[in-house]
């Protein structure tokens, strides 16, 4: 991608300078040469695809349809792809379901390829949709090839109201899902303070983890309780806060480790 965002920081300071221009980047982006024909491409076409096969065999609509939930890696496993869109999400034993990344469930019940009424590819507000969660999904990614932590923020703070206004989800499902999604489990873990182990332990008992702890934290302990701006806010900056702090410790080990080589040197 030949979009470069403009950072003027890292860490808290960086967010709060990014979120004052996000809004004018965000438009430049959208009308970069690149990522405009792909949305013009896309949305002139996509009401021709019918079935999964379809999609994966043009390279161009793929592209905006997984870079729009954060799946671009998987450009090239058209076979996965297309077995993830035909099975659907309807039969609890379909592939997306089986998936420990949500977003392979979000992705495929979008299109709705295993629908009995048909996919939802013919609908030019699908189409713009896409292309919106794309555009957003587009500078998220330019942001995250100069600082993933900021890219973790702005897909947090995308995604979570996105999550608590899903009217089909229970209060345990949400946090599964943010558990099943890398970019949630990371703020979530790194704001609450838990160690990269935590994620090895049951799932049941990670769940009554991230509820005590967002409880205690935040006074919030279920993730509808972060469509709250005010509350997401909260989420994000601590996450940043202690991202922070641990590569300054991670920085300060290393400067010690290195004066001691050098002391043992001389």
């Amino acid at each position: 991608m030949s979009f470069q965002p403009i950072l003027s920081g890292t860490g808290l300071l960086g967010w709060k300078l990014l979120n004052r221009t996000m809004e004018t980047q965000q438009s430049a982006l959208n009308r970069s040469a690149e990522i405009s024909r792909d949305t013009a491409y896309f949305e002139a076409n996509i009401a021709k695809v019918e079935t999964a096969e379809q999609l994966v065999s043009d390279r161009r609509l793929l592209r905006v349809a997984l870079g729009a939930y954060g799946l671009q890696d998987d450009l090239d496993n058209k076979y996965f792809i297309r077995k993830i869109l035909e099975e659907g999400t309807r039969d609890s034993d379909a592939l997306a379901n089986k998936m420990a990344d949500d977003r392979y469930t979000q992705f495929s019940a979008a299109f709705g390829f295993d629908q009995f009424s048909g996919a939802n590819t013919y609908s030019p507000a699908f189409a713009r949709e896409v292309v919106d969660k794309f555009n957003r999904a587009s500078f998220e990614q330019a942001v995250g090839n100069q600082d993933d932590s900021l890219r973790i923020a702005l897909y947090t703070d995308r995604t979570l109201p996105e999550l608590a206004a899903d009217e089909s989800a229970t209060e345990d499902s949400r946090w599964f899902t943010v558990m099943g999604v890398p970019a949630l489990r990371e703020i979530f873990q790194t704001a609450l303070n838990l160690p990269s182990s935590f994620s090895q332990l049951d799932l049941d008992q990670q769940l009554d983890v991230f509820r005590e702890k967002s409880g205690a934290r935040f006074g919030a302990s279920e993730v509808a309780d972060f469509a709250d701006p005010e509350l997401r806010e909260k989420l994000v900056e601590q996450y940043l806060l202690q991202s922070q702090l641990k590569e300054s410790t991670a920085y300060s080990g290393m400067s010690v480790a290195l004066t001691l080589l050098q002391n043992v040197s001389r």
